[in-house]
């Protein structure tokens, strides 16, 4: 039997899920400027670098966003720029870093480059006294990443990794699902991420993997303590278009991860196994990204003496699906940006998260490159320290 659940409040409140609230509502951010309604007195000036796939969306957010003012936009392609100068009239379009580092209107950048360039662009911005927003990877390597957070630690500054996945209020949905209890003891979590494209030089670990794991740190706040990847290179030799990872967190879960670029359709799917219910969010079912299903096996008696007494009894009950309210993650990770430049508070996609990403991928790639042998994680503060 499937049935939909009234309101998300019935398996958590909405302040759990995810609301623009959450992360700072315009009221909180100032009063609307004289003469530009919807706009704030104290606006942060914010600039784009990089107008390739993600870069569209990034401007579009920064310029609808309260808090933020968009200044300007960075891109060495000409045409990029002409695009954007027509859709945003109201900032400046430079092809020069140098240019746009020079303009003191300018408090924020977001980076919205290839990831082997976000080491050097975000230590550049970083250096001139700057807050920065850098689309996931924070960068390619764990020293890199350590590096770029001991920059901005030094300069007292906002480093924030682009993790827009744990603003969605789907995946803090599910969240409250498992923290609150309703899923029970979390035993393992299977994740589907594919598509057809899109290429990119560093891998398919580098470019989708960051998202599956941000969502499962998210989930269980507990630290990955062992990884093995595999995979295949079928276009081009040493870039894998397909990845299978297996993951081992502190807490005793498990997690399956399967990313790839060779698929015919677009699957975007995590299945949640529990002690007490199962939960499937499914990212491309914009209506109903979430179902709950009360199934599952169970051992009669739970300490059986010997195997006679063992005796598995299935579980099958109601299929809820709860309303998940429409947001963009993308906007409330900008006001989640903007909150945490004014208060200095700490953002839901913070710099532990990041550099804890990068650690995973860095050992996934290890383990790739050895055959799929099981690698152990350091603690994040271990190797901090190294």
């Amino acid at each position: 039997m499937t049935r939909e659940i009234g309101t998300a409040a019935e398996i958590g409140t909405a302040a759990e899920i995810g609301t623009a609230a959450e992360i700072g509502t315009a009221a909180e951010i100032g009063t609307a400027a004289a003469g530009e309604p919807g706009r704030t007195a104290a606006e942060i000036g914010t600039a784009v670098v990089g107008y390739g796939y993600w870069g569209p969306n990034l401007a579009r957010n920064v310029a609808e966003c309260p808090g933020l003012a968009l200044r300007a936009l960075c891109d060495a392609d000409p045409a990029r720029l002409e695009v954007f100068a027509q859709r945003h009239p109201e900032a400046r379009a430079v092809s020069n870093l140098d240019q746009l580092l020079a303009d003191p209107e300018i408090e924020a950048v977001i980076l919205a480059t290839p990831p082997q360039t976000h080491h050097a662009l975000a230590r550049r911005v970083l250096e001139t006294g700057r807050h920065v927003l850098v689309e996931k990877p924070l960068a390619t390597c764990l020293s890199d990443a350590h590096e770029l957070a001991h920059i901005a630690r030094q300069s007292e500054r906002l480093l924030m990794p682009g993790h827009t996945f744990v603003y969605s209020p789907a995946v803090n949905a599910v969240r409250e699902l498992i923290q609150s209890g309703v899923v029970g003891d979390v035993h393992f979590i299977t994740s589907a991420r594919m598509n057809l494209g899109k290429y990119h030089a560093n891998g398919v670990l580098c470019d989708l993997a960051p998202h599956d794991l941000s969502i499962l740190l998210h989930w269980l706040g507990e630290p990955v303590v062992e990884v093995a990847a595999s995979g295949s290179s079928v276009l081009r030799v040493g870039v894998p278009e397909t990845a299978f990872i297996t993951l081992a967190f502190a807490g005793g879960q498990t997690a399956n991860v399967q990313i790839s670029w060779l698929a015919p359709r677009k699957v975007r799917q995590m299945i949640v196994v529990g002690s007490q219910r199962m939960v499937v969010y499914d990212d491309t079912a914009s209506d109903e990204p979430v179902r709950i299903y009360d199934r599952g096996m169970d051992v009669l008696p739970p300490e059986p003496a010997n195997f006679g007494e063992h005796q598995l009894i299935y579980r099958t009950g109601d299929v809820l699906i709860p309303r998940v309210e429409p947001q963009e993650p993308l906007r409330l990770e900008l006001e989640d940006f903007a909150h945490a430049i004014r208060t200095g508070e700490e953002p839901r996609s913070n710099l532990a998260l990041g550099l804890e990403i990068v650690a995973i991928v860095e050992v996934a790639e290890a383990s790739l490159r050895e055959g799929g042998t099981p690698l152990a994680l350091a603690p994040l503060v271990d190797r901090a320290a190294a």
